[in-house]
């Protein structure tokens, strides 16, 4: 079997499974049952629904399943209603926010955005991942698989160097031991955000310099609201900010071999 013919998609679910089961099996991540089971159910549901709307003959539940799946792994909350929004506001987005044929926002990120910062009920515990380099780097590498078989390695790739790059500066200006950088890059919500919400073929420039100006945009601005602000959620406020410019960039840097090859993911 040619691996290169695979719906990308189907690595990302069944990467992102993993991570799930091995998050809760192993590193008892405080997620009940009934989360996820909302969480999937929820997605799901308004696939089926807005496609139904929207008139489609045929409804994909990959691209929603792995929005569910993101959320399941990001977003905490001590309430079923705020999971539910975030999936309703997640799948919504990919047929009422759209350019061209390409969704605005990243669908996870304005999710999690949106019930983050309006209900105040909701945050992402980057400390459930602990500092293990061996999951960190499991992931690393499964997440480049997926983005090397979507062609978005460079977004992804070009994003973690930046962001690190600033991470690690910034400890050697400040005199900080290394340890501490090393220990905020061994994260698997960084991962996550970098292997699968980043690099999203419909959220991000058609070309490659276009994708590499964005990736360096997000994380600049990422570190600037980390760092001026405080906010432990700078990442996702970041991307978000960040995704309207997205159509100027395929205006002024267009990849028409790409936009005709563009795969379906909605």
């Amino acid at each position: 079997m040619n691996l290169s013919s695979i719906d990308p998609r189907n690595y990302q679910i069944t990467f992102l499974t993993s991570f799930l089961i091995y998050g809760v099996s192993f590193l008892h991540f405080d997620i009940p049952v009934l989360n996820i089971l909302t969480i999937l159910t929820s997605a799901l549901a308004a696939q089926y629904t807005c496609a139904r709307v929207a008139g489609l003959t045929s409804t994909s539940y990959k691209s929603a399943l792995i929005s569910a799946l993101s959320i399941c792994l990001l977003l905490r909350t001590n309430s079923l209603i705020i999971l539910i929004t975030a999936c309703l506001v997640a799948i919504g987005s990919k047929f009422l926010i759209r350019f061209r044929g390409k969704h605005i926002f990243n669908p996870t990120n304005l999710g999690i955005v949106v019930v983050i910062f309006f209900t105040k009920a909701g945050w992402i515990s980057t400390g459930q991942w602990g500092s293990a380099a061996t999951f960190a780097f499991l992931a690393a590498c499964l997440g480049t698989w997926v983005v090397t078989s979507a062609a978005r390695f460079d977004v992804a790739g070009m994003f973690l160097l930046t962001y690190c790059g600033l991470l690690f500066s910034r400890a050697l200006w400040l005199g900080d031991p290394l340890a501490i950088p090393l220990h905020q890059i061994s994260n698997g919500s960084l991962l996550i955000f970098a292997f699968f919400m980043i690099s999203d073929p419909k959220t991000t420039p058609d070309s490659s310099l276009g994708r590499t100006i964005l990736a360096i945009f997000v994380a600049c601005l990422a570190y600037h609201i980390r760092y001026t602000y405080y906010t432990p959620n700078a990442l996702i406020y970041a991307l978000a900010l960040t995704s309207p410019i997205v159509p100027f960039i395929d205006k002024l840097l267009p990849d028409f071999t790409f936009r005709a090859i563009r795969v379906q993911t909605t």
